[in-house]
This record gives C-alpha cells, sequence and structure tokens, in this order.
C-alpha cells in the first residue's frame, strides 16, 4: 500500500532550554549552545554553505545536477544548493531514479516532484525498469536466493551508474548528493571493518581520487551537519516528505553499523564529529597513498571509467545474467536519453 506524504511541522522536537542568543524555546542543542527555530535554521544554512565555500564545491561555470531521491538528505540538498546556484546565477537541475520499491520510492518520486514544482526546478527522471528491465523488487528474491547478495549492494551499484552516465550526458559539471556526517562517518568505519582503506581515499567533501572527464564529480554539501540535524531542518521548513527507511535496507551492513554510531553517541556526543574530522586530517595522506596505485581504463564491456577490466555493473549483470537487460551494453545517448522524462516546472513561490 501506498504511503503518504507527512507534514512534518507538528512533529518538531523542543527541549527543556531557552535559545542561546534570543531566549526563546529552544529546539535543538549543540555543544553547549541551545538554537530556537529561527536560529536553528540560520546555525544549519550557514553550516551547509561554509562548507560549499571551504571545500570549493561549485564554482562559477558550473552546471548542477542534484541526486534527488524525495527524502530528507536529498531534498534538503536540493533546496540550498538550488538557492545557492540562484544567487550566484549557476544552472541547477534535479535527478531522480526510481529504483521500483513499491510503498517507497513511487512516494519519494512524488515527493521530489512536487518539491520541484514548487521551486521552479527542470527534474528528469529515470526507472530501473525502462533502464534495466526489471525493478529492484523484482530482483530482490533473486539475488538472495540464487546470488546470496544484498539488495542495497545490487542497487548501489545500478544507481551510480545511471547517475553518472545520465548527469554527463545531461552536460553536468557537478553531481550533489545528499550525505551528511553520519553517512561519511559510517562510510569510514565500514571500510575500516573490512580492511579497505583505498575506498577511504575516495571518500571526502568531494569523491574520487582521480580526475576523469566521464566521471562527473560528486559534491557532498551537507557533509558537516548530522542526520539529526537535517531532519529538523525538513521539519522546521515543513517539507512535505515520507520519513521512512527503504524496505529492503534491514539486511545492510550499513544499518549495523549506524546503530553502533548511534550507540555510542550517548556515551560520546560528537563522536562522529570526531570521526569524519580525524578523517579530514588523514585524508591527504590516503589521497597520496593510494593515488599513484589507481589506474583507470574503460570498461572492456560498456567503456565507462573503472579500475578493472570490467566495472562493477558489468560484472554484477554477469552474475544476474538474464535478471537485467541491457546493463553490459554501451550506453547509447539518443536511445537512453528517451527514457528520460524531463519535467519543467514553474515557480509557486510568489
Amino acid at each position: 500500500m501506498k504511503k503518504e506524504l507527512c507534514d512534518p511541522k507538528n512533529v518538531i522536537p523542543s527541549i527543556d532550554a531557552k535559545c542561546t542568543t534570543c531566549g526563546k524555546d529552544a529546539v535543538y542543542q549543540n555543544q553547549g549552545t541551545r538554537y530556537c527555530r529561527n536560529h536553528f535554521v540560520d546555525y544549519f544554512e550557514n553550516k551547509v554553505y561554509k562548507t560549499i565555500q571551504r571545500f570549493n564545491l561549485i564554482e562559477p561555470g558550473d552546471r548542477v545536477c542534484v541526486a534527488a531521491s524525495g527524502g530528507k538528505d536529498s531534498t534538503t540538498a536540493l533546496y540550498l544548493v538550488s538557492r545557492y546556484c540562484r544567487k550566484y546565477k549557476i544552472e541547477c537541475f534535479a535527478l531522480s531514479i526510481d529504483e521500483g520499491i513499491s510503498g517507497y520510492r513511487d512516494v519519494s518520486v512524488d515527493a521530489v516532484k512536487n518539491f520541484c514544482n514548487v521551486q521552479g526546478l527542470r527534474i528528469y527522471t529515470f526507472t530501473f525498469k525502462d533502464l534495466y528491465g526489471k525493478t529492484m523488487d523484482q530482483l530482490r528474491e533473486t539475488m538472495l536466493k540464487e546470488h546470496n547478495k544484498r539488495p542495497c549492494s545490487v542497487c548501489g551499484v545500478l544507481r551510480r551508474r545511471v547517475l553518472n552516465v545520465e548527469s554527463r550526458k545531461l552536460g553536468a559539471t557537478k553531481l550533489v548528493t545528499g550525505h551528511n556526517l553520519d553517512d561519511e562517518a559510517q562510510t569510514f568505519i565500514m571500510n575500516v571493518y573490512q580492511g579497505n582503506m583505498s575506498h577511504n581515499a575516495k571518500m571526502g567533501p568531494i569523491s574520487g581520487l582521480r580526475q576523469d572527464t566521464k566521471f562527473v564529480p560528486r559534491i557532498k554539501p551537507l557533509y558537516l551537519v548530522s542526520e539529526a540535524e537535517t531532519k529538523l531542518y525538513t521539519q522546521i521548513k515543513g517539507f512535505k516528505l515520507c520519513y521512512c527507511s527503504c524496505p529492503h535496507s534491514d539486511l545492510s551492513f550499513r544499518r549495523f553499523v549506524k546503530g553502533q554510531l548511534n550507540e555510542l553517541v550517548k556515551i560520546l556526543p560528537n563522536a562522529k564529529y570526531g570521526i569524519v574530522n580525524s578523517f579530514l586530517e588523514i585524508l591527504p595522506d590516503l589521497k597520496r597513498k593510494y593515488r599513484p596505485s589507481v589506474e583507470l581504463g574503460e570498461c572492456e564491456t560498456c567503456g565507462e571509467p573503472t579500475t578493472q577490466k570490467r566495472c562493477n555493473a558489468c560484472l554484477l549483470e554477469e552474475k544476474l545474467h538474464s535478471d537485467l537487460k541491457n546493463i553490459g551494453e554501451k550506453p547509447k545517448a539518443s536511445k537512453t536519453r528517451k527514457k528520460a522524462k524531463s519535467i519543467k516546472t514553474r515557480s509557486k513561490r510568489g
């Protein structure tokens, strides 16, 4: 059954304290400073804009594509990045992917379309069904039973392929994702657990080890704001979202690590900030160490950039055999672009 979008205005949490700045009722506290609604919004937005400027995430002449799922993180990124781009006369548009997860993605895709309608933003939509011939709902059981692969790992590979290929075809020079502080801390710890420090070298506010004309740089304007802060921001702003998790994520390794870190912050509130700030200190050394060992070439099957003979998406196709359609073929611009639905909406902001 399709879930309804929820109006979050009436579920804003409060704390038994007053705003440090103005003395009004506080809704958030961080490192001894308390914020009312208005001052929290200022704090949050300034933090995001300072992140964009500190790491040079968006520059004059960029054409910015925002990967927008309709969830709280990507919607917040879309809202703030589009405002930033509008201020500096930089082109910005949204790209949405419908993986075919009933009762979840259909709700969030509706949300992002409605949001773009209000904001007057162009949005391009793609579906797994059109591009790969199957939905994630159809693939889930096959992956678990026949291939012993978690749905999240497969979905991630397919999503990353679509985001890079289609944003590049649309002329994007930067691809915005909604990854926040929690996501980065989780990914760093996951790579440590698995002994993949070379993967950590690809992380940071701008993802990747090397520049390549076929790779659209991925930027993370929410890099230094937490998931809790982002949720509170959307609640105060009144964004209509579905605050629900993907039904397939219960099997993910990330959910396990997320639970561990959430338990840790109960006794060490700034643990996630500590992890990410420590990571940023060692990131230059990681990039220097692992960049020489990374040689980018083209996948011998599809032509996309990869450090292997065949990219992960094509290796996945080999495992799933007939469960995916055309993922191993070289992308054809004229064919694939027809599958995108472009919506140019008018602003209703008055």
